[in-house]
């Protein structure tokens, strides 16, 4: 989803940062430090915390008149709808923890959409304080054989591994609802204020404490910077990216592309596939090529003219 500028009205415009979003309603922190409730302006485009617009004021606040040129934008997708969650983002920071149940492929699709649009991505494993944490963390392992970093932090302790990979970054945390995404936001960035709730033993599930995608701008102090904290999320689809560029986002499988025997090889059963060779090889994990296989075809599908 691009976001198309509209055309702007007449009276002094102000550029502004988008903050936060309720529907069609936003918050802009413009750029001599006010912040304003604005209000769109236009129904074709649809805005993200970390957005760029210029901002005229008008009663009771401002009316939002241009977006400018997104440099990332990352959302989810299906055949259904789109959900934009942060544009202009730098990094990805998806979180994990051992009292949620974790889904891997979940993770690794995180990883997807964070590499299609050319962001770093760092898998973070909070609340190191629990018990059995060593072993939570051996499973995460994987990940950082790909090269990713795996942090391991406690946010209610100790921060002190994150807080540098965050310093001049224009992060966005991203996890499934109990992971402590709002409490890590709390220690980093205190000025938040923003709600945490406990996690219901019963049902082994973070209760949803965060409704709605927020920037926090980082103490210039630390490296400046901002992050958003989004909502918890169950699933991320990434119909959205071209099948063309999703083995791309594949960083294990990027140097392959190319020296399969045939040109329109689906790594499946083609002979000569330089792909399987490297499954059969132990270079190349078979679930990632599966879900190299399934991203292709849901971003197939929803293209397809018949449907």
């Amino acid at each position: 989803m691009r976001a198309t500028p509209n055309v702007p009205t007449a009276g002094p415009l102000e550029d502004g940062l988008v903050t936060s979003s309720r529907r069609r309603h936003y918050t802009v922190r413009l750029d001599s430090g006010e912040s304003i409730e604005c209000v769109l302006k236009g129904r074709d485009t649809t805005l993200a915390c970390g957005d760029r617009v210029r901002v005229a004021r008008v009663a009771g606040g401002g009316s939002i008149e241009a977006v400018l040129p997104r440099t990332t934008l990352l959302y989810r997708s299906d055949e259904f709808r789109e959900k934009l969650i942060a544009a202009n983002v730098t990094q990805v920071v998806g979180v994990v923890a051992p009292d949620i149940t974790v889904d891997e492929e979940l993770v690794n699709r995180w990883m997807i959409g964070a590499e299609a649009q050319g962001c770093r991505f760092v898998l973070v494993a909070n609340k190191s304080d629990q018990p059995g944490f060593d072993t939570f963390l051996a499973r995460l392992e994987p990940f950082a054989k790909l090269g990713y970093s795996v942090v391991p932090i406690s946010a209610r302790f100790d921060m002190t591994l994150l807080q540098p990979l965050l310093r001049g970054e224009r992060s966005v945390l991203i996890g499934q609802s109990g992971m402590g995404k709002t409490t890590i936001l709390n220690a980093i960035a205190p000025h938040a204020q923003a709600k945490t709730a406990a996690i219901s033993e019963a049902l082994s599930t973070g209760r949803h404490t965060t409704s709605q995608s927020t920037l926090y701008p980082l103490p210039e102090s630390d490296g400046g910077g901002w992050i958003v904290d989004s909502p918890g999320l169950k699933v991320f689809g990434l119909a959205h990216v071209d099948p063309e560029r999703i083995a791309e986002a594949f960083v294990e499988i990027r140097p392959l592309l190319g020296q399969c025997r045939f040109r329109d090889c689906r790594h499946d059963r083609e002979p000569g596939c330089a792909i399987r060779q490297a499954v059969e090889n132990g270079t190349v994990a078979a679930h990632r090529v599966a879900l190299l296989q399934s991203l292709v075809a849901e971003s197939t599908a929803i293209r397809d003219p018949r449907r």
